[in-house]
């Protein structure tokens, strides 16, 4: 069983293309992504509005759409991108999920994976930063 961290993406981006890592540039992103280095994870994936599944390296210009402007019929045609997306780097029954996503960005993945984790659920942003600070302090 692997463990897997995705991490939403935000909407503060470089003006330029970059390897996605870099891309996000808002504190937000920044924090969960050292915080999910962290847990020593078998792999991090980012979640795009645009792109569904990305990896760190990929590189990808910006842009600006993003899942609270969807639909919930473009949400759930998301989400279906996405699970196939993981299913060819992973096995969405058996391995284990961190997910440091909103709302939007989970509601339509969760029913269809069987092991997960969302540290921060129910936190509004602010809170989510003083935890994740929290989490990395000892670095």
């Amino acid at each position: 069983m692997a463990t897997i961290v995705l991490i939403s993406c935000v909407s503060k981006k470089l003006p330029h293309k970059a390897q996605a890592r870099d891309l996000y540039i808002s504190p937000l992103f920044r924090l969960n992504l050292r915080y999910a280095q962290r847990l020593s994870p078998s792999q991090i994936f980012i979640l795009s509005a645009k792109h569904g599944l990305v990896q760190l390296d990929d590189e990808i210009e910006p842009y600006d759409i993003t899942l609270n402007r969807m639909t919930a019929r473009e949400r759930k045609a998301w989400a279906s991108k996405v699970l196939a997306q993981l299913g060819e780097h992973g096995d969405i029954q058996r391995d284990h999920f961190v997910i440091l996503a909103g709302q939007k960005y989970r509601q339509c993945l969760l029913p269809h994976l069987k092991s997960y984790e969302i540290p921060m659920s129910g936190l509004l942003i602010g809170k989510q930063l003083q935890f994740l600070k929290r989490q990395i302090a000892n670095e």
